[in-house]
């Protein structure tokens, strides 16, 4: 674990720069004893798959003496069993790139769509767009690169597969996710009191409708 500054105003966690769950357990015990020490000074704090970015007030807390305060928390050993939600999200497999996804991984849409469902993902982070969550581990028969070209526009709701992430567009958007199909809840509503449905640490499980 490092700790450095990142800007004037935020101290940068970083470990291991690897996608992995037991990795992201620990980020994010981290930031559940930080915001619990209650450090005067500290505003909030970001977490992301392997590092987690504190913001701070410079005129309250100087940036050495956060890095001491956050070095001498004593941190449990975090669990990917986590205190999270589980989460039941409804797809229509029916996207546009359902196909060739099939085709990309020598699956037939079936298969695809067995694989992609009916298993937990953790939310690693939240990220790209307001409410966007980026979940994992996938499958490794399910991998394969974003488009060549992004679509223009890219519905609210679609469900998409990039790399060895599969995420949930929040709302109409610029994208390159391949599109595998499309759920009729919304991970993000501005006019909500809490606007995200989904949070760093909760559990997805995609059921087929």
């Amino acid at each position: 674990m490092t700790l450095q500054p990142f800007g004037d105003r935020a101290l940068l966690i970083n470990w291991e720069q690897r996608i992995d769950p037991e990795l992201n357990a620990k980020v994010h015990a981290w930031q559940q004893a930080i915001e619990q020490a209650a450090i005067k000074g500290v505003e909030y704090s970001i977490p992301a798959y392997c590092s987690l970015t504190v913001v701070f007030n410079p005129m309250q807390i100087a940036f050495d003496t956060l890095a001491e305060k956050i070095q001498a928390l004593k941190i449990p050993e975090p669990s990917t069993r986590h205190a999270g939600r589980t989460l039941e999200i409804p797809v229509d497999y029916n996207g546009a790139d359902l196909p060739e996804v099939a085709q990309r991984t020598g699956l037939s849409e079936p298969e695809l769509i067995s694989l992609h469902s009916n298993r937990p993902y953790r939310v690693y982070l939240i990220g790209f767009l307001p409410g966007f969550p980026y979940l994992g581990p996938l499958p490794e028969a399910l991998h394969c690169p974003r488009k060549q070209t992004p679509r223009q526009s890219v519905p609210a709701g679609a469900v998409g597969l990039a790399g060895a992430q599969t995420g949930i567009y929040p709302f109409e958007a610029p994208g390159g996710w391949q599109i595998i199909g499309q759920t009729s809840l919304k991970v993000f509503d501005a006019e909500s009191e809490d606007p995200f449905l989904l949070r760093p640490g909760d559990t997805v499980i995609f059921k087929p409708v």
